[in-house]
Parts: C-alpha cells; structure tokens; sequence
C-alpha cells in the first residue's frame, strides 16, 4: 500500500536491472525544468491513492454496499496491482521507453479512476482501483527513470531528494486530503481527483525528453535473491516489513476505526491523522542529523530504535475505547509515525552496501519487492481478519459487515476486535525485529573476526 521516498528511489536503483538494460546519462539536464514538476507531481498522488482511500470506505459502503470482499479490494486492489505491477513494468521498460512507460501509466490511471468514479457497484470500483494499480505502477517506474536520465551530479542527488519529500509530504497529507474531498463532494471527489491530476500529467508528457537505453547482455531476470545470502542486507530489507505490519495496517484502517468507534466523519478522521502521519517528514531529516552530529549513533542504533517504537506504538493502541479522551492516542500514533519515519532515509543505502556493487540492482530490485509485497499483505490481512473477527464478536454479519465499513452500531466489539489485532501486530513486529537484531549481531561478529584476521596477518 503505502510508499514514501525510500520505495522509489529504490526502485530507480533496480530499473536498469530489471528490464535488462542501463540507462545511459545525459551529459547534462534536458528539459530538466520540466521533468521534475511533471513527474513529482503524477508521483504526488500515489501515496493518496493508497493511504487516503481508506477514507472513502464508509460512504462507499453506504452507497455500493458494504460487502467486506469488495470493500477490502477498493484498497487491496490497488495495493496488489502496484506491487505486481513494478515488476511487470521494469522488465520492459527498458525496451518501449521510460517516457513511453510513463505516458502509458498516466493513460491507465485515468481510466482506472474514471471506472473508480462512475463505478455503479462495488465490482465495477475493484476493476477501477486493479486498473488504477497497474497505470500507478508505470508512473512509478517511468518516472524515477526520467530524472535520473536528466539529472548528473548534485542537481541530481536534489531531484531525488525532492522526489523523497514529494511522496513524504503526499502520504502526511493523504488521509487529510481524502477527507475534506469525502466531506465536501462525496467519495468519488477522490477518484475525480487522482483522475484529473494523471490527465494533466499525460498531456505534459510530449514536453519530456526520451531516454536512451542499451541492451545488457544476458538473460533477462525479473527478480534475483541472491541478494539474501547478505545477512546485513536481509537485516536491511526485514525494516520496512515490520514498519508495514506495525504501521501501514494502523495507518489504512485506523480512520475507518475512528469512525465505526467514535463515529468520526471523514474529515474529522482526516485530520487526526496527522498526529500519524506528519511524523514522517521530520523523522528522516531527525535520523540524518542525529547519525552526523551525535557520537554514537549509528543507523543500526537508529532501526533498532525505530523498530521498538513501532512495537511500542501498537501496544499503546490497546488505549482505543469508546469511551477514551482523543487526545490519548496521540502519544502511539506519534511513535508509531517516527519508528516508521526514522529508517527511511538509511534502508535503502544499507541494504545496498551489504552487497556488491555489481548486484546493486537485483538488491534493489528484492528491497522494493519486500517492502511493497509486505505493505499489501498486512494490509489484506489485517482487513480480512477484522472482518472475520467482527462477525463472531458481534453474532450478526450485517451488522459486522456495516460496522467493518466504519459504520455505527458496534463501537464496543469494534474496539475490542482492533485492541486484539494491535496485540497480533505488535507481537509479529517484535519476532520480526528479534531476527533483525540477530542478523546484524551476526554481522557485526563476522566482520570483527575479519577484522581480527587482517591485523593477524598484517
């Protein structure tokens, strides 16, 4: 479901390696004035597509029905086709074009939120929302590609960097964003919008440059895992899988539970969730100057640190009642958005310094993978397991199903079905981070004894 900067500029990293081919640099930027804007902003709407549609949920189930198959797949349909979707896309983009890529992606997004728009029933928004996926996929892949063929050197190292905050800023808005549209326009205002923003996109896509590519070599490999045998990356690519169990789950259905719990609308949820979310567009910069002026803190210290907010956050949730003051469940959401945030900005450079240069990009290629095929199950699971949960606490499906749409009617089991889910999420988050800290405590002895071997030989 939900990326942020460290899924694309991970992915940039894997393009040349999943379609076969390299991407051959400008000597200097090419219409680079245009690039940045257009891409950024088709990119913009990526992280509301998934972390904001949560909050259509509730009036889509009022107005389509509130079956739980149909109503996850508004989310999960998305979140599935992306993930596909990236690897599909990168293994040939290299042959049509990223420009070609790119110009596809926003095409398919329109007509993806055109159906999502229209959409006369739940099975017509699902096909919208798997449509939607597949053109985001491209937009993802076409256009990173884009800016690191019209950008060398520092102004380089800053497109990217604003391609990081773009997306930072577009998942702290999202549910904030999704919200008023729902309260202002309806639930379809959201579509209109993720619609209108990629038709603006595809008609700006004749003022991009092409890029060149050149075929590698070789057999061309969708996915290689050789990666894995690194036990420092592994360690690496395990941090944004704890982060999508104990985080991305909170931050999808939490607005729904805000409302089948504390009959909040979709604004209102909207803007509580940024106590979530803001979190995150300070806690990458907070990490990096931490590691640069502080002795002894290190990017292992800084995961380690972040995975025991995460674990800490969804503990904290055991808080969610009825009948609770709001304001107490700033403090989780608050941690939970800096353990998420904290290791953003160090995965991607740590996993890709585990292994060697000349498998840069199958390692990228596995991180991207695992961080977006992770996001889509646990939100999947978590939905489904609300959804089964509910109706056995609540002894009536219709009213399960109701309520698992954020609507009234079952605050107490609701509450008691999400208390129990936090205490799932918490207690996988905790073996996940347990073997992280094992991999690196076997890292770091590996290393220490070649260490020991260099000076013995020396």
């Amino acid at each position: 479901m939900h990326r942020t900067s460290a899924p694309c500029s991970s992915l940039v990293r894997n393009i040349s390696y999943l379609g076969g081919v390299s991407i051959v640099a400008s000597p200097r930027p090419t219409k680079a004035n245009l690039v940045l804007p257009i891409v950024l902003l088709a990119i913009f709407v990526m992280p509301i597509s998934i972390a904001g549609t949560a909050l259509t949920l509730t009036a889509v189930a009022e107005d389509l029905g509130d079956s739980p198959a149909g109503l996850q797949w508004v989310v999960n349909g998305f979140n599935l086709s992306v993930t596909l979707g990236t690897l599909a896309w990168g293994a040939v983009a290299g042959r049509l074009g990223y420009r070609r890529v790119f110009a596809v992606g926003n095409a398919v997004m329109v007509a993806g939120s055109v159906l999502s728009f229209t959409a006369p029933n739940l099975l017509i928004l699902d096909i919208g929302r798997v449509l939607a996926g597949v053109g985001a996929a491209a937009i993802v892949t076409g256009g990173p590609a884009l800016i690191s063929h019209a950008f060398t050197g520092k102004a380089r190292a800053r497109a990217f960097a604003l391609l990081g905050t773009t997306i930072g800023v577009g998942l702290a808005a999202a549910p904030t964003i999704a919200g008023l549209l729902v309260s202002a326009v309806g639930w379809r205002g959201i579509f209109a919008l993720l619609g209108g923003v990629s038709l603006l996109m595809l008609l700006a896509t004749g003022f991009l440059p092409t890029s060149e590519t050149v075929k590698e070599p070789g057999r061309v490999k969708i996915l290689d895992f050789s990666p894995l045998r690194s036990r420092a990356f592994t360690a690496a690519m395990l941090v944004p899988v704890a982060g999508s169990v104990a985080y991305v789950a909170v931050l999808t259905y939490l607005p729904v539970a805000l409302s089948a719990v504390r009959g909040m609308d979709a604004r209102q949820a909207g803007l509580y969730m940024l106590f979530l979310t803001l979190p995150v567009l300070v806690a990458p910069m907070l990490a990096t100057s931490l590691i640069h002026r502080v002795s002894g803190i290190t990017p292992a210290r800084i995961i380690r640190a972040s995975l025991a907010l995460l674990v800490a956050g969804d503990l904290l949730m055991l808080l969610f009642t009825p009948t609770m003051p709001l304001a107490v469940l700033i403090v989780p959401m608050l941690l939970l958005g800096f353990g998420w945030g904290l290791p953003v900005g160090l995965i991607d450079g740590e996993a890709l310094a585990a292994v060697r240069p000349a498998a840069a990009g199958a390692a990228a290629g596995v991180l991207n993978f695992a961080r977006l095929g992770s996001e889509t199950l646990a939100v999947a699971g978590f939905a489904a397991a609300l959804s089964s949960l509910l109706v056995g606490a609540t002894g009536d499906t219709a009213l399960a199903y109701s309520a698992a749409a954020g609507g009234p009617g079952a605050a107490a089991p609701y509450a008691d079905t999400f208390r129990l889910l936090m205490v799932i999420l918490a207690v996988v988050t905790t073996a996940i981070s347990v073997w992280v800290l094992l991999l690196q405590r076997a890292q770091h002895r590996a290393t220490s004894r070649i260490d020991e071997l260099a000076v013995e030989q020396a």
